[in-house]
């Protein structure tokens, strides 16, 4: 995990995210009857989905990024003082994108406008940081892939944006499924695929395994996004039901090659956040399956699809985010303050620096929120959505502080 970036930067990213983490589960928690309705399209619920899939789930991202691309790409990040103007840019961007989208959602296009600034120059950063790895392997295509869906949702976010304000174009709907797919298939997607190549062999200590369907993966999830795309675009249905099984067969393929990494891993019993990362591996497989069989039978209900986008939002990309990042934090900041004292002071060790009982609790607090979320809104009772949406915002409080708990964590 030790890299030449400078820590702050990384950390910047992600207590930004930590905090955004909050502010979105918070909003929705304001707007619980939007839910209940299912009124997604409610700026309450675009407010706090893009506090969330922005502010959280992309910043954390981005700053993983900042600290694992080195390691994994074996290549300095390609400047630091760009970094932090990006930090910053994005953090104003995305703040004020989010609460206009909130509070007036036709002068929304000014805050984006200037958070697409902030991810160009991620963008250029990574692309100029990657460009510099020698030997390129399937790890450095899923995140270039993933990297490419980024500019591509921003740009048709860009466009919605602006047709809310301007009302510019006709084709709102297919825009909108082009970012949403995009976002959630192409980058989010994408890049815990390739990453998750690196992260569940170090976590679970495996070696020898061979990643052999990694590319027939690459391969399968790229055709997928490209002929769903198109297929919407040219309003053909049949398109659309064989790129949901191409997205299928990608995603399937890999998780045939994480099993076979567990197959060969030394560690036996693996880490409550790695446990609850593979979780939503799984769950991902299932919601990919079942958007396959929505498209195959023709069910065109939207409340059904946006709450199979909500299960696909929480389950597999915010679920797989919350259990890698508790395990990155302390091996970053272990390593950025105690690798250098062993020998010489008495150091903490990584158990003690992590609280695996609280992280078992939080877990299970997650699952039990999202759940309860999914059958009140299936029973209509507004009461218990209000109680499960305050469970997961108090979780949502809980994890920002166990987070923030390990960067106070002192030698003795």
């Amino acid at each position: 995990m030790k890299s030449s970036t400078d820590i702050k930067l990384p950390l910047g990213f992600i207590l930004f995210g930590l905090i955004a983490f909050v502010i979105a589960q918070g909003i929705l928690l304001y707007g619980y009857s939007f839910l209940e309705s299912g009124q997604f399209r409610s700026p309450a619920i675009w407010s706090g989905a893009h506090f969330l899939l922005l502010g959280f789930a992309m910043m954390v991202a981005m700053g993983a990024m900042y600290q694992l691309v080195p390691v994994a790409f074996l290549t300095e990040i390609w400047s630091h003082k760009l970094g932090y103007i990006q930090l910053w840019i994005t953090i104003i961007g995305i703040t004020c994108f989010a609460i206009l989208l909130g509070v007036a959602p036709q002068f929304a296009v000014y805050g984006a406008a200037v958070a697409i600034v902030g991810v160009l120059l991620f963008l250029f950063q990574m692309g100029c940081t990657i460009l510099k790895q020698k030997q390129k392997n399937m790890m450095t295509y899923f995140v270039l892939a993933a990297l490419t869906s980024l500019a591509l949702t921003i740009s048709a976010g860009l466009l919605l944006a602006w047709n809310l304000s301007a009302h510019a174009f006709s084709n709102h709907n297919q825009i909108l499924s082009t970012h949403i797919l995009f976002g959630l298939a192409g980058w989010f997607t994408l890049l815990i695929i390739g990453f998750s190549y690196k992260l569940v062999p170090m976590f679970s200590l495996s070696h020898g395994f061979s990643m052999k369907m990694a590319k027939k993966a690459f391969i399968a999830y790229i055709c997928g996004l490209m002929l769903w795309t198109i297929s919407v675009w040219i309003h053909h249905s049949v398109g659309q039901t064989i790129g949901w099984l191409l997205l299928l067969m990608g995603f399937f393929l890999f998780t045939l090659d994480i099993l076979e990494i567990l197959k060969k891993r030394i560690r036996k019993q693996l880490d409550k956040p790695l446990q609850f990362s593979l979780l939503a591996i799984g769950i991902a497989l299932a919601v990919h399956t079942c958007a396959f069989l929505l498209s195959l039978f023709q069910v065109t209900d939207m409340m059904i699809w946006s709450w199979l986008i909500y299960v696909y939002v929480m389950a597999w990309i915010i679920f797989s985010i919350l259990g890698y990042l508790y395990k990155i934090v302390p091996f970053l900041w272990w390593t950025h303050r105690f690798s250098d004292k062993i020998g010489k002071e008495k150091v903490p060790t990584m158990k003690e620096m992590v609280n695996e009982k609280r992280s078992v609790q939080l877990f299970i607090l997650f699952v039990v929120s999202m759940i309860g979320i999914l059958v009140a809104v299936w029973l209509q009772q507004v009461a218990l959505l209000l109680l499960f949406q305050g469970l997961l915002f108090i979780g949502s409080v809980l994890y920002a502080a166990s987070i923030i708990h390990v960067l106070r964590v002192k030698s003795s």
